[in-house]
């Protein structure tokens, strides 16, 4: 492939969206949200110069926000570094008409072991709070604001929407 060609295949979808049926905005929010919450588990990409980290993580969500604890790992070197992160939701692969996952695009926060906002994810996660305090070293809570989220869903179709739908935050 030639440079043109890379951009032709990256520019694919935002060509393809142009054209596409959007969902009313409170529709797709209800849609995104339910799909989130109907999983747990995502896989977190990071990245910083030449380092790239994609990890399985379990996740809460809740106000709008992924909270992700974790004892440590690779992630952290490019975490470091470079807030920019993606986690992907998908479903298991059945055919191309029943495709469902989501790639969400947003800024990675590590909150402080024991604040007010650790505390809150540990109770919403029903996490007791003295089991954490007693671990060797806290566990770590990344905090993810989505900024976007592009959802591919084969049943947005049919409703009469396109099949793909990014929401922005």
């Amino acid at each position: 492939m030639n440079h043109e060609d890379y951009e032709k295949a990256a520019n694919y979808w935002k060509e393809k969206d142009k054209q596409n049926v959007r969902m009313p905005e409170e529709q797709l929010k209800k849609a995104v949200d339910d799909y989130i919450l109907a999983n747990n588990t995502c896989t977190l990409a990071t990245g910083f110069g030449e380092f790239v980290r994609c990890t399985p993580i379990e996740y809460i969500y809740h106000d709008g926000t992924f909270w992700m604890f974790s004892e440590g790992g690779e992630k952290f070197h490019a975490l470091e570094h470079n807030k920019n992160v993606c986690i992907a939701i998908y479903d298991k692969y059945e055919c191309f008409g029943k495709l469902k996952g989501m790639q969400v695009t947003g800024k990675a926060q590590i909150v402080e072991p024991f604040s007010e906002e650790y505390v809150v994810a540990a109770e919403f996660k029903k996490i007791p709070i003295e089991a954490l305090k007693k671990l060797p070293q806290p566990m770590h809570l990344i905090r993810v604001v989505p900024v976007k989220v592009e959802f591919l869903n084969s049943d947005f179709k049919k409703e009469g929407y396109a099949g793909r739908q990014t929401k922005y935050f």
